[in-house]
């Protein structure tokens, strides 16, 4: 059997890391078995479906490399197949029309409430008459559709993730809506319950991945499947991305999605890499770098966890530093030219590039993430600093002030200046002014950078000379 997975995300927010999770669950396990990963947008929710949602979703998608083989598909155009599939169902005496009021529903449910009972529709107008159904509809009310759901019924499947799963239909809230309310004989939009079982029929669709927040939905979706004479595919429903607290990941979080994360400075490699890493194990366990290639060669469901997979930021960030202190510095600097061109610093991408490559190997090795290169360069990029308290204390150390004099007097405005050119000048600072070396550099850098802490002075010094503000610096210290 050809394995075909889907994810089905719905453009009412941007990508969400629990989706983009089940994501690359859905890739892996296409690319482990040789399968095909669809991409189906579920739009048919018209209110809250928007656009640039669609395209964060397909942007994030693309980003992480989570590269689909067919679709998108969007069943905001597919609704006169939903449609054929709810009429088939009324024909088959499977599904009615029902009348009910809201008001009515909200009476039933209250006096359901008042003895203790479980709320749920109860069939009420599962056996209208032909009049029932005519006097109703002279009153006005617009029916929705409900799907037949026997209390009697035992639903079970074989969980790839959870093994048994086993549901009573009486548990499932009486007859299910599958359409809104729609006049005359028309039938209404088509609800999710519905439209994702014609989808996967459709679609051939052989395994259903998915977080276990559906595990509801599967138990009603497989009565779906079998009156729609359809084959119900396996199903695997993955552990939820949990909070500190043990709580649902949400926006209240703060970061939640892709496209956020993104921002913070995320390589997609580390991310992608990470998601792997929040609910499955990988046979080695102590392995924990590996592109997606790497661990949709190891990938299967029985590695991967029943229990909730709690956030931590801390290991990603650590997973973040490796991926990208291992990246070539000329692909770092791209990485980086973004994020310091949103930060408003002026330079020229390309006429600049050699030095912006310079800079790129400076800070490098200190990143955790992409963004933190705006705080690390922002002195770079400045043609004046303001010292820091640190630094302003150390520019009163006795002696400071001669470090500067002297060294502005070695110094050749516009004569290149390399690594031994700036050694060479604070040996003869040293000699001339008979100060320890650790004051000179420590005044130096106050002076030149604005803090007392920072990457190595002589790499340093040499990017600002390159930029010709290293003798402005020190003019504006003396001068004040």
């Amino acid at each position: 059997m050809s394995v075909r997975v889907r994810l089905a995300p719905s453009p009412t927010g941007n990508l969400h890391i629990g989706t983009a999770r089940t994501a690359v669950f859905n890739w892996l396990f296409a690319r482990n078995r040789g399968g095909q990963f669809i991409l189906r947008i579920e739009d048919t929710d018209l209110e809250r479906s928007r656009p640039e949602f669609t395209q964060n979703i397909l942007d994030g998608l693309k980003w992480l490399g989570l590269n689909w083989d067919e679709g998108p598909f969007f069943q905001s155009k597919r609704i006169d197949l939903y449609r054929d599939a709810i009429q088939k169902l009324l024909d088959a005496g499977l599904a009615y029309r029902c009348y009910c009021t809201p008001e009515e529903l909200d009476e039933m449910r209250s006096a359901q409430k008042a003895k203790n009972q479980a709320p749920r529709y109860d069939n009420r107008h599962r056996h209208l008459t032909a009049d029932q159904r005519a006097a109703f509809e002279a009153q006005g009310r617009q029916p929705v559709i409900r799907f037949k759901i026997d209390d009697d019924r035992e639903i079970r499947w074989k969980d790839r993730v959870r093994d048994s799963v086993v549901w009573k239909g009486s548990d499932l809230g009486g007859d299910m809506v599958i359409a809104r309310a729609a006049t005359g004989t028309e039938v209404g939009q088509p609800l999710y319950n519905l439209a994702v079982v014609v989808d996967d029929i459709d679609m051939n669709i052989t395994h259903v991945i998915r977080g276990e927040d559906h595990i509801a939905n599967t138990a009603k979706q497989i009565l779906l499947y079998e009156a729609l004479g359809g084959t119900v595919p396996e199903f695997a429903h993955t552990p939820l991305i949990l909070n500190p607290d043990g709580r649902k990941l949400s926006k209240r979080d703060g970061v939640t999605s892709i496209s956020e994360f993104q921002k913070l400075g995320y390589t997609a490699e580390a991310l992608a890499n990470y998601m792997t890493l929040l609910g499955w194990t990988p046979p080695d366990s102590t392995q924990e770098i590996f592109t997606l290639e790497e661990a949709a060669k190891q990938f299967s469901f029985d590695r991967v966890n029943k229990a909730g997979a709690k956030f931590d930021w801390d290991k990603l960030d650590w997973l973040n530093s490796q991926y990208i202190h291992n990246l070539p510095v000329a692909e770092l600097t791209d990485r980086l030219i973004p994020y310091w061109q949103e930060a408003g610093y002026e330079f020229d991408p390309e006429g600049e590039r050699p030095w912006l490559e310079q800079l790129t190997a400076l800070i490098g090795p200190s990143l955790t993430r992409l963004k933190d290169a705006v705080d690390m360069a922002s002195g770079f990029f400045a043609p004046t600093v303001t010292p820091d308290e640190e630094a302003e204390r150390q520019l009163e150390q006795e002696g400071a002030i001669a470090v500067l004099e002297a060294v502005r007097d070695q110094l050749e405005p516009d004569e290149p200046l390399d690594t031994d050119g700036v050694k060479a000048i604070v040996k003869t600072v040293t000699k001339e002014t008979k100060l320890k070396k650790g004051l000179i550099m420590r005044s130096l850098r106050a002076a030149l950078t604005g803090a007392v802490h920072g990457p190595d002075l002589v790499e340093s010094w040499v990017l600002l000379h390159q930029r010709g503000v290293d003798l402005t610096r020190l003019q504006q210290i003396l001068d004040r």
